[in-house]
């Protein structure tokens, strides 16, 4: 008699060749892993179904494998990569927008994948507590509209929970774009058409002119032809031009202010910029790793720069648990642990083998029968037997595993919004938790800005003037998620943060450097290390409008070189999706954020492996506590240290 088949293998058969069959593309090969839940090139990856399978457990299943198969079906990556937004707003409404119109077009095609999709809607709306929500403030606009669109496209009722947080925003957005919404549903099978529409609905919700890479890159080119046209052009007329270019970004960053502003004044301030140069004076880069620079000008000069903020007064330092209240904060602990479940398990795996190689360090060796140091009490029965025998002391060996204290610096930016600020807190909390088990002090500290394109300081400049070269013009936000001394079980929550919508937005990271760089130095750890991680150069519209081009990025460099050649803090950096092997010289890039948790250990690994500085090394130790010293030398002259509110 044969052996009955194993349910969860015929389940999973049928299921694989249902999700190959929806995304009906030849070669299209589908796998199951505990980190599952993506599309990688011709692959599909599904989270592979549990062992004990329910009908809600399995709706769950298909609902998954059917988003997944539709997005690889009509999905199309060049297309929705052209017509990205540039603002925080606008691409969490963008991305909300296509996961509708794919999830849509199934739905309308097949009512047993509209009903997979609503249990896997259900469960998302369930586990965000959506119905216990009752203050519009605490809604993500971007979840109200695609849940909007998801009812329009498909002409189904929503479950009662995305009801409820559709219902904030509904009136709204159909008095104010009814004409986008409608245009958004004949174009759903067009994927450039439903992109043109979307952006329309951002400008008709007042979310900023929102242009496309594409249209700049057209731009760009329009310009470069002119400019071949008419070479023998004076200097005047180049830094013309480039003023020009200056106001005309100056208007996107604040329109209704540049409308108020008289010609005069406008001219006034860009001629007091620093002279720009010629084309040939620019930095050659390799073009596919350059960060995303606004304002980046020809001949920007990398090391003439001196930075300075204006205002230095509304900075802050802040714990995680005073930017958001408890309740809210568990919510979204418990957000973060139910999206990364099946990451948490091979990171946990590779965590722990960053512990066994750290805990063989530190073995313990004893040396035994000397005449003094510590009482052997394994050999007092030596006096039992013959009492004219010594005592036997032992003595510990030295240990080459010093005290040492670790530093997780996070990017907090807008454009690490998603899959990658998931993973990057689940790796931080991962390895908190095992460098804590084997005696290591962990910090981890969050960088970000408190406003999108200049906050408080910005208005103190527009109502000083606008004083050429003001320097930083956005407010900073350094976060402190875990300090070093507090336990990794009474801040786990605090992690929950970085899920937040509206909490990421621009990124400064020369200052988030020196700042993370003074708490270590004031650590009385013998070995100090910082790992930073981030996704892109630093990026902030309001300084980069009135400052060169390069600005952050040349404070950052020189941030670096100081900490790298005069610093005894080990520094270290991953970049996911961004070349940070330009800036650093420990570093790595990866392209995906799931290879996160390998790199992060990976690189701690490779650091414990190597002894590091060594007392009587020759290097520049400023002494404990003092924040990089403010000489000539130094990256960040004059600028004082931000507000804390940590205690």
């Amino acid at each position: 008699m044969s052996k009955p088949a194993d349910p969860q293998e015929v389940f999973r058969s049928a299921l694989a060749v249902t999700t190959a069959s929806l995304a009906a593309e030849k070669g299209v090969e589908v796998a199951f892993s505990a980190d599952g839940g993506r599309v990688a090139g011709d692959r599909i990856i599904l989270n592979s179904p549990p062992r004990k399978l329910n009908a809600g457990s399995a709706a769950l299943a298909r609902g998954e494998a059917d988003m997944l198969a539709l997005k690889k079906r009509y999905h199309d990556a060049t297309a929705y990569a052209a017509n990205m937004p540039e603002s925080e707003e606008g691409i969490a409404i963008y991305e909300a927008a296509e996961r509708a119109r794919i999830d849509s077009i199934g739905a309308k095609a097949m009512d047993g994948v509209a009903s997979n999709l609503d249990a896997i809607l259900e469960a998302r709306c369930e586990r965000a507590e959506y119905l216990n929500i009752e203050d519009r403030t605490k809604v993500s606009q971007a979840d109200a509209i695609e849940f909007l669109l998801r009812e329009k496209l498909t002409g189904r009722p929503l479950p009662e929970a995305a009801e409820h947080i559709a219902d904030f925003w509904r009136e709204d957005v159909l008095r104010r774009a009814s004409g986008a919404v409608d245009a958004l549903a004949n174009s759903m099978q067009n994927q450039a058409d439903f992109a043109n529409a979307v952006r329309q609905l951002l400008q008709d919700l007042d979310l900023g002119d929102e242009i496309s890479p594409a249209d700049e890159s057209e731009d760009q080119g329009q310009e470069t032809e002119e400019a071949d046209e008419s070479p023998d052009e004076d200097e005047n007329n180049d830094v013309s031009g480039d003023e020009q270019s200056q106001s005309e970004g100056s208007e996107n960053l604040d329109e209704e202010e540049v409308e108020s502003d008289t010609d005069s004044e406008a001219a006034m301030a860009m001629e007091a910029e620093t002279d720009l140069g010629s084309e040939d004076d620019a930095p050659e880069l390799d073009e596919g790793s350059q960060p995303v620079r606004p304002n980046y000008q020809a001949g920007d000069d990398l090391s003439s720069t001196q930075y300075k903020a204006f205002s230095t007064q509304y900075d802050e330092v802040a714990p995680a648990e005073t930017l958001c209240d408890p309740e809210e904060l568990g919510r979204l602990r418990s957000y973060l642990d139910t999206q990364l479940q099946g990451l948490q398990g091979a990171v946990s795996r590779l965590a722990n083998r960053l512990q066994r190689r750290l805990m063989a360090q530190q073995s313990r060796s004893w040396q035994f029968d000397l005449e003094e140091g510590i009482l052997d009490t394994a050999r007092l029965t030596r006096v039992l037997v013959d009492p004219t025998s010594p005592l036997s002391f032992m003595q510990e060996d030295d240990s080459n595993f010093r005290d040492t204290v670790v530093t997780l610096l996070l990017d907090n930016s807008g454009s690490m919004r998603g899959r990658p600020i998931m993973v990057a807190a689940l790796c931080a909390d991962i390895l908190a938790r095992t460098l804590e088990r084997c005696g290591v002090k962990v910090e981890i500290l969050g960088f970000t800005t408190k406003a999108w394109k200049g906050g408080l300081a910005r208005e103190e400049w527009i109502n000083s003037g606008k004083p050429s070269n003001p320097g930083r013009l956005n407010d900073l936000r350094h976060i402190v998620y875990k300090s070093a001394d507090a336990p990794w079980r009474r801040v786990r929550k605090n992690l929950g943060l970085m899920m937040r919508e509206g909490l990421l937005k621009e990124n400064i990271d020369g200052e988030a450097l020196i700042w993370a760089h003074d708490r270590l130095m004031g650590r009385p750890e013998q070995r100090r290390i910082l790992m930073v991680i981030s996704d892109g150069a630093p990026v902030d519209d309001s300084t980069l409008s009135v400052n060169t081009g390069s600005y952050l990025e040349t404070h950052l460099r020189e941030v670096i070189e100081y900490i790298e050649t005069r610093s005894p803090v080990e520094l270290l950096a991953i970049g996911i999706g961004h070349d940070v092997t330009r800036y650093y010289r420990r570093a790595v890039t990866i392209v995906d954020a799931e290879q996160l948790g390998g790199a992060m250990t990976d690189k701690l690994a490779e650091l414990f492996d190597d002894e590091g500085p060594q007392k009587g090394e020759a290097v520049v130790k400023p002494k404990r506590g003092a924040a990089i010293a403010t000489t000539k030398e130094s990256p960040l002259k004059g600028i004082k240290r931000a507000k804390s509110r940590d205690v």
